[in-house]
């Protein structure tokens, strides 16, 4: 995977790349799910992004997602723990499918939560998702290097979004 920083204009195939990956997962998964969402800014159409597909794997118990992450295993799918964010684990791809981000969580997770109010917000305000879009090009021109700074310097919108939600 690249390392560089890349923000790009919305792909509609992100639609179809998802609905692969998601058909990928299902089937070791299907009798404990909630659902398999695509969350993040490829899952909001017009929304320019990091061309990376973002999925959550829900589940409705803390046993579930024990299992879930046993199967996921039997895909290939590498288990990293939750990254720093409680309650989420992520995992790394197996190496014959397109890099993205899979994550597994239970429904009432707060992180998957939030996850799915900004998208969903964005997706009904196509003003607020174009204004985040120019922001995250116009920061990945100046952090283009620096992840972390990128992902801080969106925070201020982000939780701008969040509170218009009534969901902070």
């Amino acid at each position: 995977m690249n390392t560089k920083l890349k923000v790009v204009a919305y792909d509609p195939s992100w639609v179809q790349t998802y609905e692969m990956l998601r058909s990928f997962v299902f089937p070791v998964v299907c009798d404990i799910i909630v659902g398999i969402d695509h969350v993040g800014s490829t899952s909001v159409p017009g929304l320019a992004a990091k061309p990376i597909i973002d999925m959550d794997v829900v589940v409705a118990t803390q046993q579930d997602l024990t299992t879930a992450i046993e199967r996921l295993a039997t895909l290939g799918y590498v288990h990293e723990d939750d990254l720093g964010v409680k309650g989420r684990e992520a995992f790394i791809p197996p190496d014959n499918l397109v890099w993205h981000h899979l994550y597994a969580c239970t429904v009432d997770n707060t992180d998957y939560k939030r996850h799915i109010l900004f998208r969903d917000y964005l997706r009904s305000h196509p003003e607020d998702a174009k204004r985040y879009g120019s922001l995250k090009m116009a920061l990945a021109e100046r952090f283009s290097n620096d992840r972390a700074a990128y992902t801080l310097a969106k925070s201020d919108f982000v939780l701008e979004i969040l509170q218009r939600t009534g969901r902070p």
